[in-house]
């Protein structure tokens, strides 16, 4: 991905964040619109203008470790703000709709973290809301940042070439084990009027993207099981930060799934697997993907993230199988940009090529990837997921 370069002398104009939201997420967002005009050569300048929170110290602190120039308590007058101009939304899903559907009427660009929403009902009147500001020079994005990590963009440069043929199998994984301990508290994410659902959302939401980006094909249904493994836990006291929280006295009832487990089929035919859990013990953040097809097959794991997979079958057996690609060339996506071959990247550079992605979509007047739309697509997969499993596995179709 070559950059362009800016004439000399030529003044670069601003692009002015607001963001709303400021814990693991925010900060992950922060890291991504501090470096990225540092790294890439951009036709608009990110300028950090202000971060919001309800705790008045606790999002001042916020701004200034990660360098954002104001702060503010109500998101409302973040988005009414003269010096915005795309509003950042990293807050837990139930306010998605609400903070979105107000900065888009009060004529902003927005990026909004996954899931989309809530619900499929709130999830199409967000995409409506997009499509009718993307008229008015408006950009609308929903923040899959899996599909920026070098090697997955790789991966699916790989598949839109023909280099894996028909596809036939897609089977994914996303298993993490925070919720393992009993004891650990009642946060946010454990309750459904908030988070929409758990596992399913959390981590289903990742991998459904990813495996659908990848294969270049929506799902067409699926046949699901979840399970709510502890239905009761400690509440919670003081602030969650990211993962970790403290217990406080009394208990509540666990609303979300824990797990989640399903099978599904492709437009095409191509048939997939999917698994995504809290309750992996041992595993932290493990996410791996494996596509098959008619002439190969490419696998990917996020614990390995410089590095793809591909075994080439029209090569002659005496010496084909799978073989390790090093993805830090400066031809593979992203790279030209980075270090030398053979320096990886990490997890935040894929919020700085997100943050990319999203200035040359603006700049050029182009509708960003992934959109509203493939936010909603990704909501209907989850709602489809949940009716399945009420209904005791029954393949369900993906509403259109």
């Amino acid at each position: 991905m070559a950059q362009p370069q800016q004439s000399e002398g030529a003044e670069v104009p601003p692009l002015r964040v607001g963001m709303v939201g400021y814990a693991f997420m925010g900060a992950a967002h922060s890291q991504g619109w501090r470096t990225v005009g540092r790294v890439f050569d951009l036709p608009r300048r990110p300028v950090l203008a202000a971060v919001c929170g309800r705790d008045a110290d606790a999002v001042r602190r916020a701004a200034d470790r990660h360098g954002w120039a104001a702060a503010e308590t109500d998101w409302r007058v973040l988005i009414e703000r003269d010096d915005v101009d795309l509003v950042d939304i990293c807050t837990p899903g139930d306010s998605h709709a609400e903070i979105a559907l107000a900065a888009l009427a009060a004529g902003k660009h927005v990026l909004c973290e996954k899931p989309l929403a809530n619900t499929v009902e709130e999830a199409q009147v967000m995409t409506r809301a997009a499509e009718e500001a993307f008229e008015r020079g408006q950009l609308a994005m929903v923040g899959f940042n899996y599909r920026r990590v070098p090697a997955t963009a790789l991966a699916r440069r790989m598949v839109a070439e023909g280099r894996l043929g028909r596809l036939r199998h897609v089977r994914v994984t996303y298993l993490q084990d925070w919720l393992v301990d009993p004891q650990f508290p009642l946060t946010w994410r454990l309750r459904r009027e908030q988070a929409g659902s758990g596992s399913l959302g959390d981590l289903g939401a990742h991998i459904i993207d990813l495996a659908q980006y990848l294969a270049g094909e929506p799902l067409a249904g699926v046949s699901a099981l979840t399970e709510t493994f502890v239905r009761e836990r400690p509440l919670a006291e003081g602030t969650v930060k990211g993962l970790a929280a403290v217990s406080g006295t009394g208990t509540g009832q666990v609303t979300v799934d824990d797990a989640a487990l399903f099978t599904g089929r492709f437009t095409s035919g191509a048939l997939a697997s999917f698994e995504a859990t809290r309750y992996a013990t041992g595993r932290k953040n493990a996410l791996r993907i494996e596509l098959n097809g008619e002439h190969g097959s490419l696998a990917f794991d996020l614990e390995r993230l410089n590095e793809l997979s591909y075994h080439d079958a029209t090569e002659p057996a005496a010496h084909a199988g799978f073989r390790r690609i090093l993805v830090t060339e400066p031809d593979h996506p992203y790279l030209d940009a980075w270090w030398p071959p053979g320096h990886g990247l990490g997890y935040e550079h894929t919020f700085v090529h997100q943050a990319r992605d999203l200035v040359h979509a603006i700049a050029e007047g182009r509708r960003p990837e992934p959109s509203f739309a493939d936010g909603l697509q990704v909501q209907r997969v989850l709602a489809a997921v949940e009716e399945s499993a009420e209904k005791n596995s029954v393949y369900t179709p993906i509403a259109v």
